[in-house]
């Protein structure tokens, strides 16, 4: 409310901030039965790539078969700079992962 006070121009309504996290509070209960510390930090991962991938407007089904056909052929432990080659932004938004 504070901000709100401050700068007329910020929305009084936080309904975007919390339909953002909607999935993520969801989520939680299941998380809480990751057996392990790497299960848990996988999930995330996965987790936060499709999170990423929707913010981007990309067809999230779509963009995970093209991580999983090429990036299996990237050496990204010795040229970790590669991985810059999948953001999302730059290939697969340009051609195949765009929601139609």
């Amino acid at each position: 409310m504070e901000n709100y006070l401050l700068d007329g121009r910020c929305s009084i309504s936080n309904n975007a901030a919390e339909n953002a996290i909607r999935l993520f509070t969801a989520g939680r209960k299941n998380w809480l039965f990751a057996d392990t510390p790497k299960g848990a930090s996988a999930s995330a991962a996965v987790y936060s790539i499709i999170e990423t991938a929707k913010a981007n407007g990309l067809t999230v089904y779509t963009y995970l078969e093209y991580l999983i056909l090429y990036m299996p052929d990237t050496d990204w432990h010795n040229y970790p700079d590669e991985l810059d080659n999948y953001a999302m932004v730059r290939k697969c938004k340009s051609s195949m992962c765009q929601v139609t």
